[in-house]
């Protein structure tokens, strides 16, 4: 049996799972202990801070090794360390993740002896949780929406490029839309709703105060993300909530379609905290996957991004990873690259 660690960043905190596997990897990874930080590691204009991920991240695998009785010490000089593999999914690994990549893995072997260590963009990890090592598409979507599919042989990616330019379909892109479709009532323009009017007012305060009190946020996407439910809970009744959130389920589905490996059937994932919205949004959504991908099916996650980690942790040990390797969406790094 040997340790592997699966890690998972993201902007509500650090999650951490230590998980046991068997040599041969025949028996793929079992969850041992979890720990987690509601403090998001920093992300600046260099980038996600390597040094604060570091910090937090050697007291976790001393309480995690702890609590599952393992032995913490690390021998530097054979690189025999406690841990046999190191997984982490950050959000912004793709974009923002250099720092990362240049400083994590020397600092592991150093401080916990790990030579084999996968840094993945949170997409990836959350397509190993939902689908495993089969080829397929997942789609991630919580304030953000990202599409990620793979025929084993490389990555395929779409949208996933912030509520500026994108993360069309997304929370953010559902509370904006709301918000706008109240503001238009308020004014008298078409296309307004007087009962998202009436909810923003209620959540928000007058609407003529709602620019003052968005725009200097600096979390603004989660604030935008903050208003999707009530989008969710007006559709039934309201023609203009209806419509918007069938204009995202049309956009989630064309991400999908953009990342599906072309031939064969495909599996299709949905995760992430958007779904939980429920049918106002999934109703439409499968009617647009079904129309825009009939040869796909749809099927439940196995389990979430961290658990995905734990897998890529979990393979990497024992020599089964199967996903295909990309510089940015997942650097893998073992003892025989140096």
């Amino acid at each position: 049996m040997s340790w592997v660690l699966g890690v998972d960043s993201g902007g509500s905190g650090l999650r951490f799972a230590l998980g046991a596997t068997a040599p041969d990897g025949t028996a793929g990874v079992t969850t041992v202990a979890t720990t987690a930080s509601t403090e998001p590691v920093r992300t600046g204009p260099s980038g996600i801070d390597a040094g604060q991920l570091l910090a937090r991240l050697g007291p976790a695998v001393d309480t995690l090794l702890a609590e599952a009785g393992a032995n913490t010490g690390a021998d530097v000089d054979t690189g025999a360390g406690t841990l046999s593999a190191v997984a982490i999914g950050a959000a912004g690994m793709a974009t923002l993740g250099d720092g990362l990549r240049a400083e994590l893995p020397a600092a592991l072997e150093r401080s916990l002896g790990v030579r084999r260590l996968a840094l993945a963009a949170d997409a990836v990890t959350a397509y190993a949780g939902a689908l495993g090592q089969r080829p397929g598409a997942v789609v991630a979507a919580g304030t953000g929406m990202i599409a990620l599919g793979t025929d084993l042989t490389g990555w395929q990616r779409a949208d996933g490029w912030g509520h500026l330019l994108g993360d069309c379909g997304g929370g953010a892109w559902i509370g904006r839309a709301g918000l706008e479709a109240a503001m238009r009532a308020y004014d008298g323009r078409r296309g307004g709703s007087p009962v998202l009017l009436s909810r923003m007012e209620a959540v928000f305060g007058p609407a003529p105060e709602l620019p003052g009190l968005l725009y200097p946020r600096t979390d603004r996407p989660a604030v935008l993300a903050s208003f999707a439910p009530e989008v969710a809970r007006c559709a039934a009744g309201d023609p203009v909530a209806e419509g918007i959130l069938s204009t995202a389920a049309r956009h989630i589905a064309e991400a999908a379609a953009a990342v599906c490996p072309p031939s064969g059937a495909c599996e299709v994932a949905l995760t992430g905290g958007l779904f939980g919205l429920g049918d106002p949004l999934l109703v439409p959504l499968r009617a647009e996957l079904a129309g825009q991908l009939p040869h796909a099916t749809t099927v439940s996650a196995a389990t979430d991004p961290l658990g995905g980690a734990l897998l890529i942790a979990g393979a990497l040990a024992t020599d089964a990873l199967r996903l295909p390797y990309d510089a940015r969406l997942l650097n893998v790094l073992t003892e025989q690259d140096g």
